[in-house]
This record gives structure tokens, C-alpha cells and sequence, in this order.
């Protein structure tokens, strides 16, 4: 029998083979794993027959027999029954010959009952009568709850009722099968269905255009996020271009779903022989092979494609360095050393820096053949440009101590390299199987690394556990910056680079798994050192940061746990009449003030409104803010509980018990993790009420002009200013196309300044320079300032001396504060004129 590695194993008996239980195919992140192998698809679509008087589609044993055995021999090991149930001599006979089979429950032919209520169907009982003719089988690959629900019943029936009608039937299939993998071949019209219960993600493509299969399967894999992805049909029709077109057309079809990362692609179809809606097809001919078996120039085109699968043998790889950066790793390092000695990747080194470990870090790295470091601890960015300094290959990959990789890790990072200029990549980082539960709940936990990408393949940042770089370019810029020791360094460099004009790639299957904290008490640790992190990147990058204190991604930030913010209705794109092709779900935006709750500071203002509340004792009409306070504590509750309900664990189960534990503590680690990353930034100086203007001077209005004999372009001028600023530590952004200004120096806030340069020339070098810059006070803090003096006005009308003072004194510190504030900027603007513009330069 021919096994999906290439080597022969006797052929089992069915009987014999229904117990051999190790065989099951398991999803282990983004593959399918037989065992310590990866099972990769390489399949083809058989049927649909005419049926027989029985209604029978599989009834010629004879023929089954020698389509298997063709199919054996030209390199597929996977069959996909699509629109039927096959009986279960199919399946023995798929066995045989060395096949797995992809089994179709059919579910689209149930769903007009949902529309059709009158007559009830009891289709979860067919679903699972179904299973009951497959469960246990050793050919069993997948089953398929149905094959592409048409669109206008999709838009009639509303995605919600459908997906609610998917849920029903993978449960009912897990009920019968509980070990079995269970997916949905969804196509694009319908792509905007949320199914994240399934197993494994199947979709449907033809696409005639090699850049264009290429772009949209690094769509589908965002969309399949951490699952394995299964191109369910590619094809093409010889009968309108060509038997030749299309044997070359499936042949990069097939090598550009393997290059995305997908686990396979099953190839629509085996035989031009057809049967649909009660009829023969006569006018297309999608088959490998023609109606009476003959093989066509795509048989043997995709079998050699699939001979090259995941990669081609002859490609000229480059030498990667593998640095792996630990502190006190004794717990896990052994299991990454392990994980890189099995990389499937012909030129590799590693590089352990042990970064002054305490425990048996280094004695167990000596176990390995590997290149061990030690250094006393001085951080990881230290750690890092110690693995960068030794590293002999031109590209150096890094991974965490607390993590290992995927077999064919380095091979997507490498192959992401020689198609792009990317100066770095990066790839998802997913939580182990079989981690105790906490761990489980950490990974659908807001705060983990989590990659933010700008397109579906370009990333704005890579998380520091799975990034690799071209080692020339990070020399370029100095290598890591060594002021971060724990956390940040993976941000830094990111932007460094971007800064540079470079840009960044990512690759979905180039994951490597990394283990989550297992304790409440870690996880809180985790967040506290990302809080004093963010503090360390907005001292260096403040223009990154907005006043409040936070930086706004210009991509979109994929991973489990992400903290939901309130938003308007989710919106898909249908086309007229839903005609559109490519139908996608785009998420509403946030709901104006309702998105601030998803900030850390939000505590801080339930504190002051939990304040003023009790102020209502001293003069009772505060009391209104009682429902406000209410209402400020209870919006963060239905974000933890919209978190909670989309959290995933690995081993899902429709158990109570099961899931309440889990999502009671994930809601616990969503409530806490906002606070220790305030707790963190407060106590590095990342606060709202920060200033990092270091100059000082009166804070109005004022024109002044230069004479200069050192003639310069004024955007020239313009850019030293801008870059004086910056190097003073304060935030600085340049004016857009329809402004009156041409800098702006952020105080804090409640205040900024601004600058406008206007120059006349006047020849032999000479220049007159007139500057003119004045305070802008930001319109809340005017409003706070007005609320304070009313609130003030109004308790010492009613003779509520206290709370008057209280008030007015709140009045007084805002306005002071928004002038000492603009002070600041405006200081922070003449000290930079000074120093780029010196008046009467001979």
C-alpha cells in the first residue's frame, strides 16, 4: 500500500484496520499529523454518478476498484466524495489502495427546512445516521458537513441562522464521532461565514490567475487563522482551453497552494463522467481523466506537481541562523532544542544565548549541537545581538526559550525571503496542545504576542517569538536596542526598520508553537512587563503615541483573545442582487465613546466618577452620576463577556462544566489584564497626565523673524526643526495637505503648539525667516474646564462650601496645566529654532 510519505506498507484487512486507532489523522495547528508526520492532501474529487434504481451513485465495485488503483499509482492518497455519503465498501476499498476519504454529509440539500418550516426534518438525525455508516473507518480522512450552500439562500435565510445550522450539525457528528475532524467546503460568495467550531477550513477556488490564486489564499488564511486550510477544489475545464492548458494551469495551482501553506488541494475531478440535477453533464470537462478512464495531459501534470510538494527539491536555499534567546528556561528548552534538531531545512545553525540563567539552562543546551553562549544577564535585546554577532548565515530567524517550531519552519521563512525584498518575516505563534487549562485560557486572553498585518501578506509588526531578518539589514540599523531588556525589543525594531523604508512579510504556515503562562499570577507578571515596555517605546517613538498614551496599528491585529470593542453592525458586501463574486463581512466601526472602554485608563475614569458619586453626599445633585459610574462599569462587562463567548479552546466539548470553568477564568484574565498593563505603564511614566517637552517658555502667540546669509531649502529647514524636536524627546507630527501649519509639538492632554515658516530669498545665500507659533488648547480640555468652573458655580449657589472648592480647585489645576502644558511646547519649539536656525550666519 502506498502511504503518504511514499513508502509501502502491507495492505491491512478492513476489519484489522477499523481497530488500528493511531492511524487517525489529528489537526495540529495549521496541518493534519499522522502520527510524528505531516499528512499533506493530495487529492481528487470522485462523482457525482448517475445512480442506480436504488439511488445508489457507488455501486460499481469493479470500477471503484480500478479509478483507486489509478489514482494509488499517479501519487493522490486522498479521495473527496463531495454530494454523497459513500457506503462503507468504498471506504474499504480507499484502504486497499492506500487512500484516505474526504466524506460528504450533504448538508445544503437539508437547508431549505429552515426556510420551509411547516415540514420539520429532523436533519441533525440524518447527519448523524450518516456517521454511523463511516465512524471508526481507517480510511476516514475528514468529514464535510456540505458543499457550498448557494449564496441567494445564504442571503435569504441571514448568515446567522446558517452558521447557527453548521454548529448543530458538528456537534451532531462529534456526538457519533468525537475523535473525527469535521469541516464545511465554503467558496467565495459565501466567504463571509463565521465558523470558527469547525476543525479545518475548506474552501472551493477557481481562479484562472497564478498572482491572483496566490493573493486570495493568503486572504483565506487569515480567515482560517490558526486552522489548517484545504484547498477542497482547484480545477480547470479542457473542453473550453485546452487539455494542455489545462494540465499547466493545475500544475501551478497545485504548487501555489503548497507555497501559501495550505495542508493540500483535492483536484476537481477524476473523470469527465458526471451526474448532476438528474442528468449527464456533457459541456465541461474538468477530469484528469477522460469518460472511459483514458488519462489526459493533467494526470501526468499533476502527479509531478504533487512529487514536488511541499517544495521542490532543487531550490538553492539560503543559510539561516537560528538564535534562541533564554533566561532560566530549564522547564521548556529542552523541547525547543528538540523541535529545532528535527527542522526539515538543508543549511541551519543554532545559537543558544543563555542570557546569565540561573537553573540547568546551559547544562541542558550542551545535551544538543548547538552553539552555546553565556553571557551575564543583561537583557534580551542584549541576548539578541549576541546571536546576531555570531550568526554566520544571511538570514538570522529567532525564537523564545519557552517555544519550539514547526518542522518546515525555516523552509516558509526562507521560501517568504527569495520571493520578496522583505527585510523581515514573521509567522503565527500558536499555544501547544496539551497545556494544562489555565494555559488554555491565557491563549484566549487579551496581551499576547499577536502579529499586525498591513495587507493579508505584509505585516507592520511580528512578535519577537517566531521573526526572522535579513542580517544585513539589521546591521544596517545597529541591531536590538539594548534599553529593552524583557519586552518591546520586537516593536522597536520593527518600526526601525519600516523607518527605513523597509517592509516586513508574513507567512501563515511559518508557525512555531509557544507556551502561554500557566498561572494567574505569570500572566499577571506578563502584562505588568508589557506595561512597563509600552512606557519604554513611547519615551523613544512619542509621536507614535497619541495623548493618552497609545499607539493606533495602521494594520489589522489577528490572533484569539483580542479585547472586542463595541461596534456597529458588521456589513457584507453582496454585489447588486448578491451577485458579487467575492462576497466579504467588513466589521463595523467602533461606537464613538464606547471604543475608550477597551483602554486601560478606563479604570482610572471609573475612578473619578466613582469619586464625584460619593461627592453626592456632601450636595446631592451629583448624584446623577451614579448610573454614569453604572453605566462606566458595565460596558467593560459586555466586552469581557463578547470576549469570553468567542474564546476557542483546543479540545472543544459541548460539556457544561467543561466549558463554564474555562470561560469564567478567561472573563477573570480579561477583567485583569487591562489593569496590570495600567499598573505597568503608571509606574514607568507612561501616564495621561505625562509631559515630554523638556522646554519651558511663555506660552503665547508670537511672530519672529531671522535673518539668515546660510541659505537653505525650507523644507530642509523644516525637517531639521522636525528632527531637533524629536531628538529633544518630545511628540512631534508635520502638518497635512489642507493645514495652516506647518509642525505641531504635543504638550500633553490638554495642549500643543504650533509652527508655521514662511521664507523670502534674497539672493547671494541670503535668506529672511519668519517664524510665527501660538498655543492650541484641544477642545476637551476647554470643556473640562468649563464643566469644573459650572459644577464649582453651582455647589457654592447651594451653599455646598466643600464640594465647591473641590471643583474650583479642579478648574484651576486644568487651566494651569493646559497652559504649562503649552509652556512647554512652545520652549521645546525655540530651543529647536535655536539650534537649526542661527540668525546672522556669515
Amino acid at each position: 500500500m502506498l502511504l503518504n510519505d511514499g513508502s509501502i506498507s502491507p495492505v491491512y484487512s478492513g476489519e484489522e484496520s477499523i481497530s488500528n486507532k493511531s492511524q487517525r489523522p489529528k489537526v495540529k495547528g495549521k496541518f493534519l499529523w499522522l502520527g510524528n508526520k505531516k499528512f499533506w492532501v493530495r487529492g481528487v474529487s470522485y462523482g457525482a454518478f448517475s445512480p442506480d434504481s436504488n439511488g445508489q451513485e457507488y455501486q460499481d465495485r469493479e470500477i471503484i476498484q480500478q479509478d483507486f488503483a489509478q489514482m494509488a499509482a499517479s501519487g493522490f492518497n486522498t479521495v473527496r466524495i463531495p454530494h454523497t455519503t459513500p457506503p462503507r465498501f468504498l471506504l474499504d476499498i480507499a484502504w486497499q489502495h492506500g487512500l484516505r476519504v474526504m466524506v460528504g454529509l450533504s448538508a445544503e440539500q437539508y437547508v431549505g427546512y429552515l426556510i420551509d418550516k411547516k415540514k420539520p426534518q429532523d436533519v441533525e438525525g440524518l447527519i448523524r445516521a450518516k456517521v454511523k455508516t463511516c465512524v471508526g473507518h481507517p480510511a476516514l480522512l475528514c468529514y464535510a458537513l456540505g458543499n457550498e450552500i448557494p449564496a441567494s439562500i445564504l442571503r435569504w435565510l441571514g448568515r446567522r441562522q446558517v452558521e447557527a445550522y453548521l454548529e448543530r450539525l458538528y456537534w451532531a457528528v462529534k456526538v457519533e464521532d468525537p475523535d473525527s475532524i469535521v469541516t464545511y467546503v465554503n467558496y467565495p460568495t459565501t466567504e463571509y461565514l463565521q465558523l470558527p467550531f469547525l476543525d479545518l477550513v475548506s474552501f472551493n477556488v477557481y481562479l484562472e490567475s497564478q498572482e491572483g490564486l496566490a493573493a486570495y489564499l493568503h486572504r483565506l488564511q487569515n480567515i482560517a487563522g490558526d486552522r489548517p486550510l484545504l484547498m477542497s477544489e482547484v480545477g480547470l475545464d479542457g473542453l473550453r482551453n485546452g487539455e494542455e492548458r489545462q494540465a499547466e494551469t493545475l500544475r501551478w495551482q497545485i504548487q501555489t497552494t503548497f507555497a501559501a501553506g495550505c495542508l493540500g488541494a483535492v483536484v476537481f475531478s477524476w473523470t469527465d463522467e458526471w451526474y448532476r440535477g438528474g442528468a449527464e453533464v456533457d459541456d465541461w470537462a474538468f477530469g484528469l481523466t477522460r469518460k472511459d478512464r483514458s488519462p489526459k495531459p493533467a494526470l501526468l501534470g499533476v502527479s509531478k506537481a504533487f512529487e514536488d510538494i511541499p517544495f521542490p527539491e532543487n531550490t538553492n536555499w539560503p543559510k539561516i541562523s537560528v538564535i534562541m534567546c533564554c533566561y532560566n528556561e530549564e522547564r521548556t528548552i529542552r523541547e525547543g532544542l528538540e523541535g529545532l534538531k528535527h527542522l526539515q531545512y538543508p543549511k541551519y545553525e543554532v545559537i543558544v544565548v543563555d542570557d546569565g540563567s540561573t537553573d540547568l539552562t546551559a547544562p541542558i543546551a550542551k545535551e544538543y549541537e548547538v552553539q552555546l553562549i553565556s553571557t551575564p544577564n543583561r537583557g534580551l535585546s542584549s541576548a539578541r545581538n549576541t546571536g546576531l554577532e555570531a550568526a554566520t548565515g544571511e538570514i538570522v530567524a529567532y525564537i523564545d526559550g519557552d517555544a519550539y517550531p514547526d518542522p518546515h519552519w525555516l523552509t516558509y521563512l526562507a521560501m517568504t525571503f527569495s520571493s520578496t525584498s522583505h527585510a523581515g518575516v514573521g509567522g503565527p505563534n500558536l499555544p501547544p496542545l496539551g497545556d494544562q487549562w489555565i494555559a488554555d485560557c491565557v491563549a484566549n486572553a487579551p496581551g499576547r504576542p499577536q502579529h499586525v498585518l498591513l495587507t493579508d501578506c505584509e505585516a507592520e509588526h511580528i512578535p519577537g517569538c517566531n521573526m526572522a531578518f535579513r542580517k544585513e539589514s539589521l546591521e544596517t540599523i545597529g541591531g536590538f536596542d539594548p534599553q529593552f531588556r524583557n519586552a518591546g525589543d520586537d516593536v522597536d525594531i520593527c518600526w526601525r526598520l519600516q523607518e527605513k523604508g523597509w517592509t516586513l512579510g508574513y507567512h501563515p504556515a511559518a508557525k512555531v508553537w509557544h507556551h502561554c503562562r500557566n498561572s494567574i499570577t505569570a500572566y499577571w507578571k506578563q502584562q505588568l512587563g508589557y506595561g512597563k515596555a509600552e512606557a519604554l517605546l513611547e519615551k523613544k517613538w512619542p509621536d507614535k503615541y497619541n495623548a493618552v498614551g497609545h499607539t493606533a496599528w495602521g494594520g489589522r491585529i489577528y490572533g484569539k483573545g483580542l479585547t472586542e470593542s463595541l461596534t456597529w453592525a458588521h456589513r457584507i458586501y453582496h454585489g447588486t442582487w448578491g451577485s458579487a463574486p467575492f462576497q466579504s463581512l467588513y466589521s463595523g466601526s467602533p461606537i464613538g465613546l464606547f471604543s475608550l472602554t477597551t483602554l486601560p485608563e478606563w479604570y482610572l475614569v471609573s475612578t473619578v466618577l466613582a469619586g464625584i458619586s460619593l461627592l453626592g453626599l456632601l450636595w446631592p445633585p451629583l448624584l446623577w452620576t451614579v448610573p454614569v459610574l453604572a453605566l462606566a462599569l458595565f460596558l467593560p462587562i459586555i466586552q469581557v463577556c463578547l470576549g469570553t463567548v468567542k474564546a476557542n479552546f483546543p479540545t472543544q466539548s459541548p460539556s457544561f462544566s467543561y466549558n463554564l470553568k474555562r470561560r469564567i477564568l478567561t472573563a477573570i484574565l480579561h477583567m485583569i489584564q487591562p489593569l496590570a498593563r495600567l499598573f505597568g505603564r503608571l509606574g514607568s511614566g507612561l501616564s495621561p497626565w505625562r509631559v515630554r517637552s523638556s522646554g519651558f517658555s511663555s506660552p503665547w502667540p508670537k511672530c519672529k523673524s531671522v535673518w539668515s546669509e546660510d541659505w537653505k531649502d525650507p523644507n530642509t529647514r523644516l525637517y531639521l526643526l522636525y528632527d531637533a524636536i524629536r531628538k529633544d524627546g518630545a511628540a512631534v507630527t508635520h502638518g497635512g495637505d489642507f493645514d495652516r501649519w506647518d509642525l505641531e509639538v504635543r504638550g500633553g492632554i490638554f495642549s500643543t503648539a504650533r509652527l508655521l515658516m514662511a521664507t523670502e530669498d534674497h539672493g547671494s545665500g541670503s535668506q529672511f525667516i519668519r517664524l510665527w507659533w501660538w498655543p492650541k488648547f484641544y477642545p476637551g480640555g476647554v470643556a473640562l474646564a468649563f464643566l469644573l468652573l459650572l459644577l464649582s458655580i453651582s455647589a457654592g449657589a447651594d451653599q455646598a462650601w466643600a464640594v465647591c472648592g473641590i471643583f474650583g480647585t479642579g478648574t484651576f489645576l486644568v487651566v494651569l496645566r493646559m497652559f504649562m502644558e503649552s509652556a512647554k511646547a512652545i520652549g521645546t519649539i525655540k530651543t529647536a529654532i535655536k539650534q537649526t536656525i542661527p540668525s546672522d550666519t556669515k
